[in-house]
């Protein structure tokens, strides 16, 4: 099993960019699919973009569609996220996840997770 550790996040103003990564220990990583979620206060975690083993194919939720990629190097045995136009409500703590089950949006379908990450937009 895969441990995560994502890093990247930070203060940003409405309009810029950051990118996310997510490092993963263990020689397994190229077996699961992985994705990006976020959660702002009080609020339900939210899926943001997923990625298959081989990186040939990328969900990304209509939220964040045409301004966050998700992309990953088996290589480094890393996960990313490019976030572009950076809007205050993709504020939240981003969370890296792990899962066998293709494309799924659900937490449920992940078993592995990271600490998260801050990112906060100010307007």
């Amino acid at each position: 099993q895969v441990q995560l550790v994502e890093s990247g996040g930070g203060l940003v103003q409405a309009g810029g960019s950051l990118r996310l990564s997510c490092a993963a220990s263990g020689r397994t990583f190229r077996n699961y699919f992985m994705a990006w979620f976020r959660q702002a206060p009080g609020k339900e975690r939210e899926f943001v973009a997923t990625i298959s083993w081989g990186g040939g194919s990328r969900v990304h939720a209509d939220s964040v569609k045409g301004r966050f990629t998700i992309s990953r190097d088996n290589g480094k045995a890393t996960v990313y996220l490019q976030m572009n136009n950076l809007k205050p409500e993709d504020t939240g703590v981003y969370y890296c996840a792990a899962g066998l089950i293709g494309y799924g949006s659900r937490p449920m379908d992940y078993n592995v997770w990271g600490q998260g990450t801050q990112v906060t937009v100010s307007s």
